[in-house]
């Protein structure tokens, strides 16, 4: 086997770990916490499916393909808990090394194709960007709604600290943003999201 290919197929196995990081979601219907690569998916058919409803046009192959690799940095990162304010002051240190340590096993300019689309997603200044964030805040969401919030009781989350997170999603999607702000909302009358 070439070198080339040696090096795709060591990524191939190497990113076969992210099935093995798992989130604080839940699957639907108080299923068990969902893995990043189930996440990925989820959000890179969701992405195609409304990708009408992104406030600029988009390259729905890049939106998909950023779709799934945006969470790769977890093998070595963990996940990171939306919520989780000690967590999140390390995130980006710890996911800077990840992406040099696994994208490094990619031939050099499919690192630096798949480095730049990382990059590009933490950057939230494009379209795709925008939009990637706007699935990615929406599908835990959604998933957490049908578990009728137990995610955030769990969590003792607040209402704040969502419309917080997902003050973003609008840039991507004003549309989407009114579904979450419903989602938000209904769950804040039963009593899931303390105000």
């Amino acid at each position: 086997m070439e070198e080339r290919m040696k090096k795709q197929m060591a990524f191939a196995l190497e990113i076969d770990k992210v099935k093995n990081i798992f989130r604080q979601t839940h699957l639907s219907s108080h299923g068990r916490n969902e893995n990043d690569a189930e996440h990925s998916w989820h959000m890179a058919v969701m992405a195609y499916l409304l990708k009408e409803y992104a406030n600029e046009e988009v390259d729905i192959a890049k939106v998909m393909l950023m779709c799934l690799i945006h969470d790769i940095v977890e093998i070595d990162a963990g996940d990171t808990y939306a919520y989780d304010t000690e967590g999140l002051k390390t995130q980006k240190a710890r996911e800077d090394a990840a992406k040099e340590r696994i994208f490094s096993i990619l031939p050099e300019e499919q690192k630096e194709e798949f480095t730049a689309l990382f990059d590009e997603f933490e950057a939230y200044e494009t379209a795709e960007s925008r939009f990637v964030h706007a699935i990615d805040n929406l599908q835990p969401l959604m998933l957490n709604n049908n578990n009728n919030g137990g995610d955030w009781r769990e969590h003792d989350v607040t209402a704040e600290q969502v419309y917080s997170r997902q003050r973003k999603t609008k840039l991507g999607s004003e549309q989407l943003f009114e579904i979450t702000d419903r989602i938000i909302k209904d769950n804040i009358q039963k009593g899931n999201l303390k105000k």
